[in-house]
């Protein structure tokens, strides 16, 4: 039994939950969420927990350290799977498998016709009034069509060329649009119809847009049949000429549908969902089919697949512990993903959903969610190809881990950083950017479990500092960085405990430069009392080629070159140019503020246009007036010394 390892408030607070539709939230001794779960009943989900004995599992681990939780009641399972997984996404609880809110789908865009408004072609033409296809991602508008969501950048970009091809709909702009006077391109090799110089009349343009939307919602052989009937009459009128354009986008779509291989038009719109696990990594692997046309697939990583907690007690679990996880790593992706997404009637899966989440997901989106567990025919297909890229897809993740954790191993060895942990090895890497003083700023990225943890990374605006003094600028953000870290350190040794988890020193802190960026660190960290073994400087290497790096020490440690081919060097490179990459950013960023920021001139009452002519003429354009102090200011023919201060605080 479990329930004596807990306090009795807690137990208490179990035994004291309702039978309704809810969900829970563990937290652990340092109020950190552990677990968030839905329930049916929370009373008998929840006491499950605590009344039997998970031994020495990652559950009876989880159930250990929770020392309280929280709940809430909601009026059915829908509502608790809505609020469920956007808790999850909020906390990001250890012990539930997280799937990054990564859902901006690409489309297809067709804008809508409105040929009484828009700028009018030196042909007559209204932009307006001819529909145009586009790329499109983002918030979709009643007003315009769309079609998707399409997996990639990529499969959008075939359906447009698909529509030149067949159709030749426009993809110019409104403005290019009105004011061409010939053809462009486009027209001359056959992928546009030129409307706007008049070369199709708009009746006939909106029959090819009405085709190209049937054709994209799967009704192809009904635009086939159309358009061959369509053909016929005009040669039976003698309109030869019509009637061999027809020809001709009749034969263009034929050999598209037996490229695209459309064994099934039955099923218009599906999702195809593969799951594969393996050494404690998952892949879901999402294949879409729109209008009958496979468009792609897209894999996905979920986050905590090792930690997750799976009750065996669940009555729609499967017993086999390898198909349980990835059953419930399917289950996760279903319910986090389709929040606020549009998803189809109809999925295919490798693995069976409970009916419950599909239930849910059917009362979400308005319409009944199907799932076919062991599909044939197309279907099968369509999931064997997706079963194949999961493994593909799971197997380079792998590579690609194995050779991260290979860099870090060979950088701790090659530093004698003495760490039984490498997983949690943390290095931070300092760099500063700027254009000759202008926007100075330092970047902090931040590597740890063999990967660049993008969410902690930092920007430090550097000021009252001579423009372009690195040394001086490094010094600033090594003080503003480990200060507060440093006092913290010092007050629990003081207090004789141990440093919390927030308080710790990073195990290696990288400086983008040689000696004199060494030289300034070793300053701060002795000032601040803190491990000089810590700081590692790199030095670019003869001519400054890539490869040739050495590594400099604060402890007075003689130089190291660990060689072109070392995986060291290679991580040590990585995390270099990554904060090169994100100093940069920041830089120019900061830049085209303070330059845009001029604008204020204008803004700034009693500066006419003669006053700012004079200030832009003495200090050489709008960044010069903001750099230039009051007294610079007030030196200018007819700027005050009242107006001048005006003006400098309107500029800071």
């Amino acid at each position: 039994m479990t329930a004596p390892a807990h306090s009795e408030e807690l137990l208490r607070q179990v035994a004291a939950l309702p039978t309704l539709p809810g969900v829970y939230r563990y937290f652990d001794a340092q109020d950190q969420v552990l677990y968030v779960g839905k329930a049916i009943s929370l009373k008998k989900r929840v006491s499950s927990y605590f009344q039997k004995n998970h031994g020495g599992t990652r559950i009876g681990h989880m159930v250990s350290k929770i020392v309280r939780l929280e709940t809430t009641v909601v009026r059915s399972e829908a509502e608790a799977l809505l609020l469920e997984n956007n808790l999850i996404k909020t906390l990001n609880p250890k012990y539930n498998i997280l799937f990054r809110d990564d859902k901006s789908y690409p489309y297809l865009k067709m804008t809508a016709t409105a040929p009484e408004s828009g700028a009018v072609a030196k042909s007559g033409a209204h932009p307006l009034a001819f529909s145009r296809v586009a790329y499109y991602r983002g918030g979709v508008e009643k007003k315009h069509h769309y079609f998707g969501p399409y997996p990639s950048a990529w499969a959008v970009k075939e359906a447009i060329l698909l529509m030149q091809k067949v159709f030749r709909l426009r993809t110019c702009e409104d403005s290019i649009f009105s004011n061409r006077t010939r053809p462009c391109l486009l027209y001359q090799i056959k992928r546009c119809s030129g409307p706007c110089v008049g070369h199709i009349s708009p009746q006939d343009y909106a029959q090819d847009v009405a085709d190209a939307q049937k054709f994209l919602r799967g009704d192809a052989q009904e635009v086939m049949r159309s358009l061959e009937s369509r053909m016929m009459a005009h040669a039976e009128r003698l309109e030869f000429e019509q009637a061999a354009e027809l020809r001709n986008q009749v034969a263009a779509l034929s050999n598209v549908l037996h490229q695209q291989s459309v064994d099934n038009v039955s099923d218009r719109d599906v999702d195809i969902l593969a799951v594969k696990v393996q050494g404690g990594k998952a892949c879901v692997n999402l294949a879409m089919v729109r209008g009958g046309r496979h468009l792609g697939d897209r894999p996905y990583f979920p986050v905590h697949v090792e930690d997750a907690a799976v009750l065996p007690e669940d009555d729609d679990a499967p017993q086999d512990a390898a198909t349980q996880v990835e059953v419930q790593v399917l289950e996760a992706f279903l319910a986090q993903h389709y929040i606020g997404v549009p998803m189809p009637s109809m999925l295919v899966v490798s693995h069976p959903v409970g009916k419950a989440l599909l239930s849910a997901l059917s009362d979400q989106h308005g319409f009944k969610v199907t799932a076919v567990h062991q599909p044939r025919e197309q279907r099968r297909a369509w999931l064997d190809m997706a079963q194949t890229n999961a493994s593909l897809q799971l197997a380079r993740l792998l590579a690609e881990e194995g050779s991260q954790q290979a860099r870090t191993r060979a950088l701790a060895e090659a530093l004698d950083l003495a760490h039984e942990d490498l997983d949690a090895l943390r290095i931070e890497c300092f760099d500063i950017s700027h254009t000759a003083g202008e926007a100075t700023q330092a970047s902090c990225v931040v590597f740890q479990h063999h990967a660049m943890q993008n969410a902690q990374y930092r920007r430090y605006n550097i000021a009252d500092i001579t423009p372009g003094d690195d040394y001086a600028a490094m010094r600033q953000v090594l003080t503003r960085r480990y200060s507060k870290t440093a006092e913290a350190l010092a007050q629990a040794k003081h207090a004789g405990v141990a440093p919390s988890g927030n308080d710790r020193l990073p195990d290696l802190v990288l400086v983008d430069g040689g000696k004199g960026q060494v030289s300034m660190a070793r300053e701060v960290f002795e000032q601040l009392g803190l491990d000089l073994s810590l700081i590692v400087g790199v030095e670019k290497g003869e001519g400054r080629k890539v490869g040739l790096e050495e590594l400099v020490f604060a402890d007075g440690r003689e130089k190291v070159y660990l060689g072109m081919d070392s995986a060291a060097l290679m991580l040590v490179a990585q995390i270099r140019d990554e904060a090169h990459r994100f100093a940069i950013t920041g830089m120019r960023a900061q830049r085209a503020r303070v330059r845009l920021s001029g604008g204020k001139l204008e803004e700034i009452p009693g500066v006419g246009p003669k006053r700012r002519a004079k200030l832009l003429q003495r200090f050489g354009g709008v960044r010069g007036v903001a750099m230039a102090s009051a007294k610079d200011i007030a030196s200018v023919d007819g700027i005050s010394i009242e107006l001048a201060e005006e003006i400098y605080r309107a500029l800071h």
